[in-house]
């Protein structure tokens, strides 16, 4: 980290767009840079998406500065390791991508303070696994303090974990939606169902489903689309059936 250490710091600004009208609009304008927001998996086979998402907002963040990932070893065990040609599939080029491997939860803080001290970096990734001890009421002010200070947006996902008292400005809750087929039945973008669980802006407790497009590195509005009312009797389908599986996940 000494190397970036000594380059110089990017001009401050206080908020950065996630290029969703209706997020922004929720938001005030956009996700604060230098503040601690936190991304929930909504079921532990989300976690992709949750990292998936807050890798799209470090890039809408980043503006083409490097990216530190802090990861626990056992978050590549149980959701997969990272995958290059997926990061390239969303816009973020690997070699801005610092990756830091972590033996355990006080280890990934640790590494995560010390990376969100550094102004030159466009943004900061954390992954522990499930409840660590160590993250704690005080440990999330010590990583939203760092953030504060240095104006280097840094974002937590956390998978095997409920939420619980902690520092973030934001808290966010994270499952995979179904991509809609582009021209020619071409892959779908990638599609979350987003839920504000937290902002003490006050736009908690309302949810949406984005698109990330990966050329113009934004978050897109799904228009939802009205269904007709049938004149017959509806089935209901069981939970975990083909819409799940149709998804496209984020990495």
């Amino acid at each position: 980290m000494s190397r970036l250490e000594r380059g110089s710091s990017p001009a401050a600004s206080e908020r950065f767009s996630t290029g969703s009208m209706q997020l922004d609009a929720a938001l005030q304008g956009g996700l604060n840079r230098g503040a601690l927001h936190e991304i929930f998996a909504a079921q532990t086979a989300d976690e992709p998406s949750a990292s998936g998402f807050a890798v799209m907002l470090a890039i809408r963040a980043s503006e083409k500065r490097p990216i530190v990932w802090v990861r626990q070893d056992f978050a590549g065990i149980e959701a997969g390791e990272i995958y290059a040609p997926g990061l390239a599939e969303l816009g973020l080029s690997p070699d801005r991508l610092i990756v830091v491997r972590a033996r355990d939860g006080p280890s990934v803080l640790r590494a995560g303070e010390e990376a969100a001290r550094c102004p030159p970096l466009g943004a900061v990734l954390i992954e522990p696994w499930g409840a660590p001890k160590a993250l704690d009421l005080v440990a999330s002010r010590r990583l939203a303090l760092a953030s504060a200070r240095s104006n280097v947006p840094l974002f937590m996902v956390r998978a095997g974990a409920q939420p619980e008292p902690s520092a973030a400005l934001t808290r966010w809750r994270v499952r995979a939606a179904l991509s809609k087929a582009l021209e020619a039945d071409a892959p779908g973008h990638p599609a979350f169902n987003v839920e504000l669980l937290r902002d003490k802006a006050g736009a908690a407790g309302r949810n949406w489903i984005v698109e990330w497009d990966r050329d113009q590195r934004i978050f897109k509005d799904r228009i939802r689309e009205s269904v007709p009312a049938l004149s017959g009797g509806v089935v209901s389908l069981p939970t975990g059936g083909s819409a799940d599986q149709g998804s496209r996940r984020a990495v």
